[in-house]
């Protein structure tokens, strides 16, 4: 049996090769080997509490690393990554290793909230504060008091908001809306975007006041394409997972099937392999994996993007970006949401894709 832990993508790759059955077989202790290997293995509650990061790429040694610095410290996380990079288990992982684990871990989308409740929703709103608040209600700073409070996609957050938030991370204290009472919380803040902030700050769409109040500790969490060697130790976990929920027991990928996965560039990142996984777990009828290759835009022969840099080409990549989620439109018939729509083939929320549609420039018109 191969486990795929100690070597590269490349070299596992060559030993599959070789193997007479031609697919790679998982063992059933996959998940804790790779979890008990040269870095996870440093100190058991290190261990435990990083249940679901897989890898041993240098890139997620070194974020790891990080994580396990600052967790204990209490200081505000700014976690920068692509939309589908596990941006969230980063920032539960700095809440379970830090003082407030035993303490509320609360999260909040800002970029799935309207901008006209955003406001009642991150602080509150006192009884007829506007028409239908017909009670009082508590907000997430106040529920994530003495705890983590996770802002996601912080770079959505509206422009007339951000003074507030600002005083808030800054002097702990706040109004609700329609409320005249100031209430103090005691709560970490760890926020995280898949946006430019200092492009932001510079064209003006976010302060700078707040941007480096929530800079005090930035963490960059690699694209899937930077740390490509992971892929088949998150493969093997992602068909133990999907095939114990399904009540199967596929144990085998073809070599063609891992090359493939290998090889593509995975604008979705991590979340978009798990789809893909998902999907063919489900449509595989016996203990071979059988993933819809076709679906797969394979990259040219010999090109390298596991240690890209994005901002060296980023012009082929936003193409490439664009081009594949147009293709994923047309497939769907532009059908953005639910089950069969062009978020789940991309591995996107519905919210995330139409941020990304907009950024690039895509309609239904132009395509």
């Amino acid at each position: 049996m191969i486990t795929l832990i100690e070597e590269s993508a490349a070299a596992a790759m060559e030993e599959m090769a070789w193997k007479r059955s031609g697919s790679v077989l998982f063992e059933d202790e996959g998940i804790k080997n790779i979890m008990d290997g040269p870095f996870f293995g440093e100190n058991e509650g290190f261990r435990e509490n990083f249940e679901g990061i897989i890898g041993h790429s240098a890139a997620i040694s070194a974020l790891c690393k990080h994580i396990k610095v600052v967790a204990p410290t209490g200081s505000t996380v700014l976690i920068l990554g692509e939309t589908g990079t596990g941006k969230e288990l980063i920032a539960r992982a700095i809440h379970n290793l830090g003082p407030r684990r035993n303490r509320p871990f609360i999260k909040v989308n800002c970029a799935a909230i309207p901008a006209g409740l955003i406001e009642s929703e991150l602080f509150g709103h006192e009884r007829g504060a506007f028409t239908g608040a017909i009670s009082r209600r508590v907000g997430r700073f106040e529920m994530a008091d003495t705890g983590t409070l996770f802002l996601d996609e912080i770079g959505d957050i509206p422009c007339e908001l951000q003074p507030k938030l600002l005083r808030v991370l800054q002097e702990q204290e706040f109004e609700r809306v329609g409320g005249t009472q100031t209430t103090r919380v005691d709560a970490r803040i760890v926020a995280a975007t898949s946006r430019d902030l200092p492009r932001m700050v510079a064209a003006r769409e976010f302060r700078a006041d707040l941007y480096y109040r929530l800079n005090v500790f930035p963490l960059r969490v690699p694209a899937l394409r930077e740390r490509s060697e992971d892929i088949p130790l998150l493969v093997q976990h992602f068909v133990e997972h999907y095939s114990g929920r399904a009540n199967k027991r596929v144990t085998e990928v073809p070599v063609e099937t891992m090359a493939a996965l290998a090889r593509y560039h995975w604008p979705g990142n991590v979340r978009e392999l798990q789809n893909i996984v998902e999907r063919a777990v489900i449509l595989s009828p016996g203990k071979v994996l059988r993933a819809a290759l076709d679906e797969l835009e394979q990259l040219p022969q010999g090109s390298d993007t596991a240690g890209a840099d994005k901002s060296d080409d980023r012009t082929t990549l936003k193409d490439a970006e664009r081009e594949h989620i147009i293709r994923a439109l047309a497939a769907t018939n532009w059908i953005l949401g639910g089950p069969k729509g062009a978020g789940a083939r991309l591995g996107l929320a519905r919210t995330t894709l139409i941020a990304k549609m907009q950024r690039l420039g895509i309609t239904r018109a132009q395509a």
